[in-house]
């Protein structure tokens, strides 16, 4: 049940947040306050929720350090997103034209944190973490993956590449992260840091979601397998194997930390290490 209750209440957050986007129409710096107002509300009312349904202090979400975290998280997924557009340059498939639209990024990133935010506290935070109570850490990231990249099959130009793509890289990465700091701003710093990077900087499409123009004019061309046509670049080879190295490099240090929760048949994992 505290599954439930604190996945509807994050996602009420979200809900709310994403209906009252639409309704400003297409002003990008009423949408941009609103994005970072749902981010911080939304972790308002998960330490709320986990609070009164665990009794407990949300130390995954502690204030403590979290700015460094965040900063830290960021500056890893805008460098891990810019070497996939460097892959993908070097092959001839990105080609900039000059300068972008300022304003279209302020948009974007108020949309991606919000986006950044919940989705962490959603997958990683609630469903995550309780999940890997229950059958240990390498089970839930497997299991958790797979919503997480169904969820993006809404997107106007996704197809089922692109979701696997995304439950390999956001559901293999974002989660070893997690488990490897044993908090969530560093996850929600690298999911912003790369939706940023991509959408806010390189202009590219988010997951084939009919990303609006970022900092820079910009295009795509050239194989599917390369670029990740319609779907963006994380739908690119590219990708996949520097998110795969990612998780590897995460997976290493929750292992060398000690962080691992391993399967134990007909219980509870074990107590969580922190």
């Amino acid at each position: 049940m505290r599954l439930v209750w604190q996945f509807a209440a994050v996602a009420a957050v979200a809900l709310i947040g994403s209906r009252a986007a639409l309704a400003l129409g297409g002003s990008p710096w009423a949408a941009s306050a609103l994005g970072v107002l749902t981010a911080v509300f939304a972790v308002l009312v998960y330490r709320w929720v986990v609070r009164r349904t665990e009794d407990r202090a949300p130390t995954e979400l502690a204030g403590r350090g979290a700015a460094a975290a965040v900063g830290w998280g960021t500056l890893g997924g805008t460098a891990l997103f810019g070497a996939v557009i460097a892959a993908i340059a070097l092959l001839g498939g990105y080609e900039v034209g000059g300068l972008g639209s300022v304003t279209g990024a302020v948009g974007l990133f108020g949309f991606m944190a919000a986006a950044a935010v919940t989705e962490e506290l959603l997958f990683r935070g609630v469903l995550f973490r309780i999940v890997e109570e229950r059958v240990g850490t390498w089970i839930a990231l497997v299991l958790i993956s797979v919503p997480f990249g169904l969820l993006h099959l809404v997107n106007p130009h996704a197809d089922v590449w692109g979701a696997v793509a995304v439950a390999i890289e956001g559901g293999g990465m974002l989660t070893a992260a997690y488990v490897a700091t044993r908090n969530l701003w560093v996850p929600i710093g690298l999911h912003f840091g790369w939706n940023f990077a991509a959408s806010g900087i390189f202009s590219t499409e988010v997951s084939g979601n009919d990303t609006p123009q970022g900092l820079l004019d910009a295009a795509t061309s050239g194989p599917v397998l390369v670029t990740g046509g319609d779907f963006g670049p994380e739908g690119s080879l590219f990708a996949v194997l520097f998110c795969v190295l990612a998780t590897v490099g995460f997976g290493w240090l929750a292992h060398r930390r000690g962080r691992l929760v391993p399967f134990r048949r007909g219980a509870a994992a074990t107590t969580l290490p922190r």
